[in-house]
């Protein structure tokens, strides 16, 4: 397969830790680009990418004809706007999660897809870990009964006030920076959509910091328990728990595999149990090596934009259900 020119838009930290040594290292895809006005940070990609093309501004990579794909880790208010921007340049896309601040918001970037004929998705990567694709499976073939809850808990701490997830102008907040997770990854495992939830939620200088949500969802087993626990201000704990009538699904690392701790999904029954264990596993690679399929060959993504809507669209029923 032709390698897939990928360009990036910003030099965002997690792009230089994460997305960006994926996409150096994926099968299917080249770092081609990079868009940033600073050369010190310019200097973490050329680290590993040395022959990495560099744009003064965003504008100019999008103009850039040797460049098929832009990766967007732009703050999350600027998501949909230079999503469309890049479509329109004819590019095919790869957001960052959050998609949008507002489900609404999701529908201009799906008309532009349409109208341009490119690829757009959430860069949602935790779909592309086969710890998730095991615990789907499992639910599935009714490994555990029908499912009865699902608990989560995702955490970490971050109380540096300059950080953009902790600005309201930049659409910051634990709900759309790791709520996300929290939320779809069991609308993902469970083919399930939220039913009704109601939520507390604390902040600080205009984001949330702390979300507790509970409801019900529902899936092709019916409708089942859901308890959520996002905090930005707490000691880091991942944690998901899918519980049914004849057993249970614990993964212990379901978020940041490898960098949290290693992957291990455990299938437990009544006098046994199952562990399946993850080592050296990339989901970021594994991410933009499935975007590249779904360029060169029209493979099915994973985490489509109707997918990330509906995603969006639970964070919004979280907020609307506050108590």
């Amino acid at each position: 397969m032709q390698p897939v020119n990928f360009g990036i838009l910003g030099a965002s930290d997690f792009a230089a830790r994460r997305m960006g040594p994926a996409i150096h290292a994926a099968r299917g895809a080249r770092l081609a680009a990079l868009a940033t006005s600073a050369p010190a940070k310019a200097a973490g990609f050329t680290a590993f990418a040395p022959d990495l093309t560099l744009h003064e501004s965003y504008e100019a990579l999008l103009a850039d004809p040797a460049i098929e794909a832009v990766y967007i880790p732009l703050p999350n208010h600027l998501h949909v706007d230079w999503g469309i921007r890049a479509l329109q340049a004819g590019k095919h896309v790869l957001i960052e999660k959050p998609l949008a601040l507002r489900a609404e918001e999701i529908d201009p970037l799906i008309a532009a897809r349409d109208a341009s004929g490119k690829c757009a998705a959430e860069a949602y990567m935790i779909v592309h870990h086969p710890q998730w694709q095991l615990a789907r499976r499992w639910l599935d073939e009714g490994r555990i009964g029908r499912l009865k809850h699902a608990d989560v808990a995702f955490t970490f701490d971050n109380p540096d006030p300059a950080n953009i997830r902790n600005r309201a102008e930049t659409g910051g907040g634990s709900i759309p920076d790791i709520g996300v997770y929290a939320y779809s990854s069991i609308r993902f495992a469970a083919r399930a959509e939220p039913v009704r939830l109601a939520s507390r939620i604390k902040r600080e200088n205009g984001v949330d910091t702390f979300a507790q949500v509970w409801g019900e969802m529902a899936g092709p087993g019916g409708e089942f328990t859901f308890a959520a626990m996002t905090s930005t201000r707490l000691f880091p704990r991942q944690e998901v728990t899918l519980q049914g009538e004849t057993g249970r699904i614990t993964l212990s690392a379901p978020f940041n595999a490898g960098a949290f701790d290693q992957a291990e999904v455990t299938l437990h029954g009544f006098n046994s149990a199952e562990t399946h264990r993850f080592p050296g596993v990339n989901q970021y690679v594994l991410q933009v090596e499935a975007f590249a399929r779904h360029i060169r060959d029209g493979e099915p993504f994973l985490w489509t934009l109707e997918e990330a809507r509906k995603g969006q669209a639970m964070i919004d029923l979280v907020r609307a259900g506050e108590i």
